[in-house]
């Protein structure tokens, strides 16, 4: 069945031919000429060949990144459309070349990750647009977000920065459930914002004498509040809130995820390898 399906026998008409075996030897020889070629292309030359495109494709959405101007650029709205749309056509380019054939399972999963690109529906979309559409970058400006996956948790970490001078910390953290080999529920447990730091050096002089007020009243508060006014605001969810997300590329550098209405999430990872180091990627075009 195999040297039907792949052969081009009927190129040569020895059937029409009355030289019998001579004739019949052509085309067998000519058969299992087209069958060895297959069996080559499809063979290590083949995934030798896809990891080339695979790596030519990494790049690609990496460069493609740089020219929208950066992760910068999304969230503060700068990212024209056809940069958008360059940018998820390359995206989609990479994640028919993933490698990893159960990537809800595998130890590249975990580790520590940075934000390249952002969905408009994804809850990092939802918090980045509640803060700079409110806001001008003058006034706040993301200093870097990042996400931690460990133990079936993930920690979504935003460090912001306000008037140059208050930085602070708003850290999300969910469960993750795995539901397939790329489908995973996230339920949010909390959301932290971290009592801000102040650098008083490079604040204005005209906005001094409104943090000294400040600095004096939360003096006045009781212990218990100051206390938790210290450790920061915690916002509980308890798992009132969650999603279903696709894992669509995972390699040991980049990841993809995609949520329920397709828009993708591109994170590169910051550690130079992963906590399960020196352990193979399963592929799904293995010979």
């Amino acid at each position: 069945m195999a040297i039907a399906s792949t052969c081009q026998c009927t190129t040569l008409p020895w059937y029409r031919r009355r030289g019998g075996m001579k004739g019949r030897r052509s085309g067998t020889m000519v058969c299992r000429a087209a069958v060895q070629q297959e069996t080559y292309m499809g063979g290590p030359a083949g995934n030798y060949a896809r990891e080339m495109e695979r790596l030519s494709a990494k790049e690609s959405l990496l460069l493609a990144f740089k020219d929208a101007g950066g992760f910068q650029s999304l969230v503060t709205g700068k990212t024209t459309e056809m940069q958008k749309i360059d940018v998820n056509e390359r995206i989609v380019g990479l994640e028919r070349l993933s490698p990893t054939t159960r990537p809800t399972t595998s130890p590249f999963l975990e580790g520590r990750w940075n934000f390249e690109w952002i969905g408009d529906t994804s809850p990092e979309s939802f918090m980045m647009r509640f803060i700079f559409e409110r806001a001008p970058s003058t006034i706040a400006s993301l200093i870097g977000i990042d996400l931690m996956i460990k133990d079936g948790y993930s920690k979504i970490k935003a460090d912001l920065k306000f008037l140059n001078s208050i930085e602070s910390k708003v850290t999300l953290t969910t469960k993750l459930t795995v539901e397939g080999p790329m489908r995973m529920r996230e339920e949010y447990s909390d959301a932290l914002l971290e009592t801000p730091s102040l650098n008083a050096d490079s604040l204005p002089d005209q906005l001094k004498p409104a943090l000294n007020q400040a600095a004096g009243a939360l003096q006045q508060l009781p212990a218990q509040l100051r206390d938790t006014f210290s450790n920061g605001l915690r916002l509980p969810f308890n798992g009132s809130l969650q999603r279903l997300f696709l894992i669509s590329y995972l390699d040991e550098e980049i990841l993809i995820i995609r949520d329920a209405v397709g828009a993708p999430d591109v994170l590169t990872r910051l550690e130079g390898t992963s906590s399960s180091a020196g352990e193979p990627i399963i592929t799904e075009y293995e010979s």
